[in-house]
């Protein structure tokens, strides 16, 4: 067990039983997810860490909970299900996160991939998880505070891009930073009429993959100092 593993389990002890993590595990499991890794990391983050504390005993439960300026931490099944799609076509060195929100997601991603660069519109929000992510000592992630729908150009390629709000499009920006073979997944749509897409770029052009009806908060234009 890794230093940050262990940081992590002692974070949980007292705020929620290993009954309940392991019931929600088991419950991702029933609905269709397989990576063990993925399943494994979902067991050991502390999502209570990540909620306001009013909030802390619901962390267990596989919903999507409120974090403030009207944005929310995703359902498990849904950070475990991206993280999946993700990583389906092998290990990735470099990702970029778009939205960082409270961090969760950027966590999950810290322990399955290399490399994370992590963007949010939201400085405050984006200030929060980073603590967050230094009490894990989760220290291979890279923060930019700015506009989803342009990415961070300045890195690019990546070897994976997964969004965490829902475009209107697919941002051309996006495409763009995929790198050859590289695999992005983002919700696409309005209000109800929302899907998850997993789009690859392949040799002969980008592949979509059309998946699950979905419901994630919007993503928005340009960035929001408070």
């Amino acid at each position: 067990m890794t230093q940050g593993q262990e940081h992590m389990q002692r974070h949980g002890i007292g705020m929620t039983s290993q009954r309940t993590r392991e019931r929600l595990i088991q419950r991702l499991y029933e609905e269709g997810l397989s990576n063990a890794q993925v399943l494994e990391v979902i067991r050991r983050t502390p999502r209570h860490l990540f909620v306001d504390e009013a909030l802390a005993h619901r962390a267990y439960e596989d919903t999507a909970l409120p974090i403030g300026h009207n944005q929310t931490i995703s359902q498990p099944f849904m950070v475990a299900r991206m993280t999946e799609l993700l990583l389906a076509g092998g290990p990735l060195d470099k990702v970029m996160e778009i939205g960082t929100g409270s961090g969760y997601q950027t966590a999950i991603l810290a322990q399955t991939v290399e490399r994370v660069f992590s963007v949010e519109r939201i400085q405050s929000l984006q200030d929060r998880a980073k603590e967050r992510l230094l009490e894990l000592n989760l220290r291979n992630v890279v923060f930019r505070w700015g506009d989803g729908w342009e990415g961070w150009p300045a890195l690019a390629p990546y070897n994976g891009i997964i969004v965490t709000a829902a475009a209107r499009e697919v941002p051309q920006a996006l495409l763009d930073q995929l790198a050859p073979g590289g695999r992005l997944v983002i919700p696409v749509g309005v209000d109800e009429e929302q899907k998850l897409l997993l789009i690859v770029r392949e040799a002969e052009g980008f592949v979509r993959h059309e998946l699950n009806a979905v419901r994630f908060v919007p993503l928005l234009n340009g960035p929001l100092a408070q």
